[in-house]
């Protein structure tokens, strides 16, 4: 699927994404006036909106692309994750048929998935202004908007749960549940936030080099009256928040796991 175009002023991106060496030449500065390759390895972009045939839909929350070493895309639509192959040359970025998660998605967040993967494919020109990256195709009725993100820190981030891990597999909410399962990991030593219908708080201890989160005996909630839905999230919440988790920090995805392979995906809000 993707080609990209990014941009030829490769100074700002550089500070931005703390990649690649101080003093990156502009446009024209490579061996007889070639434009060097655009240095998008290692940045993370949040998308703000998409076009395709001409008709703009802004990005929900979470939707974002990552470009990796190596020559590969990840992103999330804002349900579904995906991955493709990206090779770079000059502005040009080209990107091969992206790999898709199934993931049930509500019908707007499905409709927003098949524009983003449409919009990001093909030859793709690009235009950087500040932290604004603009990705369109070659007539312009397709491209994206992204801005750049910068990594956050586990303790002190709100995170909103997207998803449910089982061992390999991935799943997402249960429908009617979506959106309001948070959690705050404080310096003082507490995790609070939002089971998907009440709000609730426990003791919790980090230990940053075994990569754990202990939630110190069950959490403490309160006593509304929920949906069949987001009782079945919070129970599901519930449970996993007692006790040893393994953490995965991936600049702005954590993932919490049990010993038995069970947990959640969550991302840091930004909107």
């Amino acid at each position: 699927m993707p080609k990209s175009r990014a941009v030829a002023v490769l100074v700002p991106i550089l500070l931005l994404t703390a990649c690649g060496t101080e003093g990156g030449g502009g446009a024209g500065s490579g061996a007889g006036g070639v434009q060097p390759d655009l240095p998008v390895a290692g940045t993370h972009w949040a998308v703000e909106a998409v076009t395709v045939d001409g008709r703009r839909s802004a990005a929900p929350d979470g939707a974002r692309v990552d470009f990796e070493e190596g020559g590969r895309a990840r992103g999330n639509s804002g349900c579904n994750t995906f991955g493709a192959a990206v090779t770079v040359k000059g502005d040009t970025l080209t990107v091969a048929p992206a790999e898709v998660t199934e993931i049930g998605c509500p019908a707007d967040a499905q409709r927003f998935e098949t524009e983003l993967l449409k919009a990001f494919s093909g030859a793709l020109k690009g235009t950087l202004k500040g932290d604004a990256l603009r990705l369109a195709s070659p007539d312009g009725r397709n491209g994206l908007e992204l801005t750049a993100e910068r990594a956050v820190p586990l303790r002190g981030t709100t995170w909103k749960v997207e998803g449910l891990v089982s061992g390999q597999n991935a799943a997402s909410l249960p429908a009617g549940s979506e959106g309001k399962a948070r959690l705050l990991i404080g310096a003082d030593g507490r995790v609070t936030g939002n089971l998907g219908c009440n709000g609730f708080s426990a003791t919790a201890r980090v230990d940053e080099q075994a990569r754990t989160l202990t939630v110190e005996g069950p959490a403490a909630t309160t006593r509304m009256m929920c949906t069949s839905p987001q009782m079945a999230l919070e129970t599901k919440l519930y449970e996993l928040l007692d006790g040893p988790l393994d953490y995965r920090l991936n600049h702005r995805t954590l993932t919490l796991t049990d010993a038995s392979g069970e947990g959640l995906t969550a991302t840091a809000t930004t909107r």
